[in-house]
C-alpha cells in the first residue's frame, strides 16, 4: 500500500499523477491519500477545513479503484507527524507493506523530521524523480538516517506544473480550473464558494 499524504487544498491532477506512476512503476496495489489535519510545517491559507478537503479527496478519486482516502490524520485532529500515521496504519492494517510517496525536496529534509528512522523502518520510501532533486544529493542527505538508504525506490515523475496555490489563485481571480483539477472538484469548489478570497486574506466564512 502506498501512502500519499498532503493538505490537499484542493488536490489537483499532479497529487493524481503521483499517486498513479507510484503505483504503477513501483508495484504497488492501492495508494492511500491522507489529507493531514493540521499541517505541522507551514500556515494553510484559504483552508476551507480538514474536512471538506478530505470530501475533495474523495471526489478527486471516486470511481479509481486504484485509489482511496483516509481519514485517519482528520479524525485524530492536530498536527500530523508521518511517524505516528505510520504506526497507526500497522496498527489498522497488520502485515501491510507500506511505502510513503514523497518528492524530492521533501525527502531530503527527512532528517530534519520527527523521527525519521521510525518513518523508513516502518515504510519504504518512495521519491518522485524530478529536474532540480538529484537522486545523488537525495541519496547523500538520507545516508545521516541508520539504514535508510536501503529503504528508497526511485520512480519518474513526468514534470506538471500545478500547484494547489495556482489553483487557488485562479479561483480567487474568477478564471477557470477545469483541467487543472478533476472535474468533481471543480464541481464542489463552485458550488460551495471555496477559494474566493484572494490568496492571504481570510474569507467570510472563517
Amino acid at each position: 500500500m502506498g501512502i500519499l499524504g498532503g493538505t490537499f487544498n484542493p488536490p489537483h491532477l499532479a497529487h493524481l499523477l503521483a499517486a498513479q506512476e507510484a503505483l504503477d512503476q513501483l508495484g504497488l496495489d492501492q495508494v492511500l491519500l491522507m489529507p493531514v489535519a493540521t499541517p505541522p510545517h507551514k500556515q494553510v491559507d484559504g483552508d476551507p477545513g480538514p474536512e471538506a478537503r478530505l470530501e475533495l479527496c474523495r471526489l478527486a478519486t471516486a470511481g479509481d479503484e486504484r485509489f482511496a482516502v483516509s481519514d485517519l490524520e482528520v479524525a485524530r485532529g492536530g498536527p500530523s507527524y508521518t511517524a505516528d500515521t505510520l504506526r497507526a496504519l500497522h496498527a489498522t492494517c497488520p502485515g501491510a507493506e507500506l511505502t510513503f510517496i514523497v518528492g524530492g525536496d521533501m525527502a531530503s529534509s527527512l532528517p530534519t523530521w520527527r523521527e525519521p528512522a521510525e518513518v523508513v523502518g516502518l515504510a519504504r520510501l518512495a521519491v518522485a524523480e524530478r529536474e532540480g532533486a538529484r537522486r545523488a544529493d537525495i541519496l547523500e542527505r538520507l545516508a545521516t538516517i541508520p539504514g535508510a538508504v536501503e529503504r528508497v525506490d526511485f520512480f519518474d515523475l513526468p514534470r506538471m506544473d500545478i500547484s494547489s496555490s495556482l489553483v487557488r489563485r485562479r479561483v480567487a481571480a474568477g478564471r477557470p480550473i477545469r483541467y487543472l483539477v478533476p472535474d468533481r472538484v471543480a464541481e464542489y469548489i463552485a458550488q460551495h464558494g471555496l477559494y474566493r478570497s484572494p490568496v492571504g486574506t481570510p474569507s467570510s466564512s472563517a
